[in-house]
């Protein structure tokens, strides 16, 4: 019931601005469809492996519809602003789990953006495009856990992200940081396979693939269900570390070093 509550309240909050919202999407279509012009030109006279032109047009349509539910999440899930105003004492007392609560108050905000920016936003792409779309039910269903796992995933990090402004004045190089090396290492403009050796390394290794370049792959039914183990057990371990993390803000709370 509570998470039904805090994810209605977020949710609504963002209908108030569905208007404004639509700028984003436009914007958000035109880097897109920017995207693919450049992968257009390089595909001249090259078969881009497995993917082909048709394939790698897909492949970054999809990645940017992706993006709006696991990019462009709160920062920090509004924790780096709560422990500004000393609201995150008041947070901590709540006889409701921080993490849970968080987590819970932002599902909302990332339903909102699926159903007005993701969706919208792919819709351009399926009829302007001749984009690949899953052949089977099974596949959409995947593709679907996938997106799931990869949005949990990324509110992990981003409550990771937060929790750290209790020890620092300043955390918003953190949230860039983090958005920086997801551009770069989840495949989001270029496949995982395709970076170049030590930074392919790192990726896979990282928890990074399975924000965009997993759920993209098993939609073009390029790989199956067996890639998201990776995900559930980078899931597992965030919510421990997340578990963790909160239980070491209720015994210390740092309040710009007060």
């Amino acid at each position: 019931m509570l998470f039904l509550v805090l994810a209605r309240k977020t949710f609504d909050r963002n209908l108030q601005y569905r208007s404004a919202h639509m700028i984003h999407n436009i914007a958000s279509a035109l880097f897109g469809f920017i995207y693919m012009s450049v992968w257009r030109g390089i595909a001249e006279g090259r078969s881009l492996g497995e993917y082909g032109t048709a394939g790698i047009l897909s492949y970054v349509a999809f990645n940017q519809c992706i993006l709006w539910i696991t990019s462009f999440q709160t920062n920090g899930l509004g924790l780096p602003q709560a422990v500004r105003t000393g609201a995150i004492a008041l947070e901590l007392m709540r006889p409701v789990h921080l993490f849970y609560q968080l987590i819970c108050r932002e599902s909302g905000q990332i339903a909102y953006q699926f159903l007005y920016k993701f969706l919208p936003i792919y819709a351009v792409y399926f009829f302007a495009l001749p984009i690949r779309v899953p052949q089977t039910a099974a596949a959409w269903l995947w593709t679907s856990l996938a997106l799931l796992l990869a949005a949990y995933i990324s509110l992990c990090i981003q409550f990771l992200i937060g929790a750290a402004a209790l020890w620092t004045t300043e955390s918003t190089w953190m949230y860039w940081s983090n958005y920086a090396l997801s551009t770069l290492l989840s495949g989001f403009l270029i496949p995982v396979e395709w970076l170049p050796g030590p930074l392919a390394m790192i990726s896979r290794f990282s928890f990074y693939p399975y924000l965009q370049y997993v759920p993209s792959r098993i939609y073009l039914e390029m790989d199956g269900p067996e890639r998201l183990i990776g995900a559930l057990i980078w899931c597992v371990c965030l919510t421990a570390v997340c578990v963790a993390a909160t239980a070491i803000m209720r015994r210390k709370v740092e309040v710009q070093g007060g």
